[in-house]
């Protein structure tokens, strides 16, 4: 009986685990199936992203090299005339940047001029003739070009969008270099440049020269270095050279420019019947605004802007605008506030308005 007994035991101990191996087995096939599928829909998203960016990059690279760049091979020098202007304290304007210069761009005409031939640091907006040197060479815009550690700025340490890897045609370098200032932008454009950034400084020296600008100096493509130097009167010779460019026209005088750059993306990923997270490469879109808040101003009429600012050149601006139906050329160098040249730009434009007349006081507290 005891035996018996023993073996009911034992029977029903054996039975237990082939009650559930079935059902385990059964559960097995559909788990597998399912992380098979999820691992399909992963692979599938991620390659139709990347199919897709691929495609868009296809598209813009054929859109860039359609494009006809209109390079200018002989520029005529602006010939300014003869300082005229009213001397500053007297025209009721009340500029506060340390350097100015109004030029009517068709007569070479000085509408008004203060320190405009005294040489001081020009800081980024020295990278107009880099975009000018850039173009004169005749390079292919759809060329890219990879960021670099040889691009970041040790020497003033200003930080920057770009990462180091990201792969950014002429074109998009150009755009950035010219509406956003993006140092690494600049200096990758003059890395590139045959012969190197030697050759390219050796460049922007001779395209002075070529315009007229007798007391200017270049010494990189950015302007981080404080020995980029201009007085107002060349500055005004290089803005009208720029302008006789179609591309640094369009490029920058627009408000704001988007461009995808790489970055991260993190997915959910089930495997085994676990969830684990994925890192993916993605190419995300980074929206760069004009650091010239006032091309995105309707009031304005601008053809080429740019902005620039270092500690030793403080806050400046160069324009062409139309105004009151006169295409002029405006300077404006070492302003001490944050927003003082757009001020200053717009004591101007409103002066000019009025026929060049002494402004109201009214008209310069509305600025």
């Amino acid at each position: 009986m005891r035996r018996f007994f023993l073996y009911l035991v034992l029977a029903a101990f054996l039975a237990a685990p082939m009650v559930e191996m079935p059902a385990a087995e059964a559960a097995t096939p559909a788990t597998a199936k399912n992380d098979k599928k999820a691992k399909s829909k992963v692979r599938h998203r991620v390659k139709s992203k990347s199919k897709a960016k691929s495609k868009a990059r296809a598209g813009k690279k054929a859109r860039i090299s359609q494009r006809k760049v209109v390079v200018p091979r002989a520029i005529t020098p602006l010939r300014l005339a003869s300082t005229t202007a009213t001397p500053a304290g007297e025209d009721g304007l009340g500029l506060r940047s340390s350097a100015a210069l109004v030029v009517d761009q068709r007569s070479g005409e000085a509408l008004y001029a203060k320190n405009e031939d005294i040489p001081t640091s020009i800081a980024s907006i020295t990278k107009l003739m880099t975009a000018m040197v850039t173009l004169d060479a005749d390079l292919p815009l759809d060329e890219e070009i990879t960021i670099s550690d040889e691009d970041v700025d040790r020497l003033k340490g200003t930080g920057s969008r770009l990462p180091l890897g990201a792969r950014l045609t002429r074109d998009e370098l150009l755009h950035l270099a010219l509406i956003a200032s993006e140092n690494r932008a600049a200096a990758a454009l003059s890395r590139a440049y045959p012969g190197g950034r030697e050759a390219f400084v050796r460049a922007m020296n001779r395209k002075a020269r070529s315009l007229g600008m007798q007391d200017s100096l270049f010494v990189d493509g950015t302007g981080l270095n404080s020995r980029n130097r201009a007085t107002a009167m060349d500055l005004a010779k290089m803005v009208d050279a720029a302008y006789r460019y179609p591309l640094i026209r369009e490029i920058s005088s627009s408000g704001a420019y988007d461009v995808g750059l790489p970055g991260k993306h993190v997915v959910k990923v089930r495997e085994h019947g676990k969830v684990r997270r994925v890192t993916r490469e993605v190419t995300r879109t980074v929206a760069f605004n004009n650091t010239n808040a006032l091309t995105r101003n309707d009031a304005w009429q601008i053809g080429v802007s740019k902005t620039g600012y270092i500690n030793e050149a403080g806050k400046c601006l160069v324009m062409q605008a139309r105004i009151a139906d006169r295409p002029v050329i405006i300077v404006l160098l070492d302003s001490w506030g944050a927003w003082t040249r757009i001020g200053d730009a717009n004591r101007i434009r409103k002066w000019l308005e009025q026929g060049g007349r002494m402004a109201s006081r009214t008209a310069h507290n509305s600025v």
